[in-house]
């Protein structure tokens, strides 16, 4: 499987409730760009699983319309609520999209990658690209790309 870790796009500072804060001007900018990237990269069945923040539900919606809202990938949701939202390793889908937040998508990628409890840092509009596979019976994640905004 293919799992996409995307950071929410820059957001405002201060809203009625940490769920409400939207997105910026620049922040949408972010988003599209990096949206216009993956999107020419993405199998059309690719599932967009987004958190319920305003501001990854509009990160999301720069990619597409068809994304799904889940709860247990909120701010402050552990990296094993990511893996079983996604299916890690097998999938729910051939390649999955996660939009949601720091440190939590930082705790995903150093478990898999490195086998290690720390939360790497992800800029804004940031995403990592991890691929599911196995070797000699065992089970591995393979970086295929670590993308910026700056970068598309």
């Amino acid at each position: 499987m293919n799992l996409i870790l995307w950071r929410h796009a820059e957001a405002e500072d201060y809203a009625a409730t940490d769920l409400a804060r939207a997105l910026t001007t620049r922040g949408r900018k972010q988003a599209q760009h990096v949206a216009k990237w993956l999107r020419t990269r993405l199998p059309d069945d690719a599932v967009i699983l987004a958190s319920p923040a305003v501001r990854t539900i509009q990160t999301a919606e720069t990619l597409s319309d068809q994304y799904r809202v889940v709860r247990e990938l909120a701010p402050n949701a552990s990296a094993q609520d990511v893996l079983t939202a996604s299916g890690w390793p097998k999938g729910i889908a051939e390649t999955v999209v996660i939009v949601g937040h720091q440190p939590t998508l930082g705790h995903v990628a150093a478990k898999l990658l490195a086998n290690s409890d720390a939360s790497w840092p992800l800029k804004k509009a940031g995403l990592w690209w991890i691929a599911s596979r196995e070797r000699h019976g065992d089970d591995q994640a393979v970086l295929l790309a670590a993308m910026t905004p700056e970068l598309v």
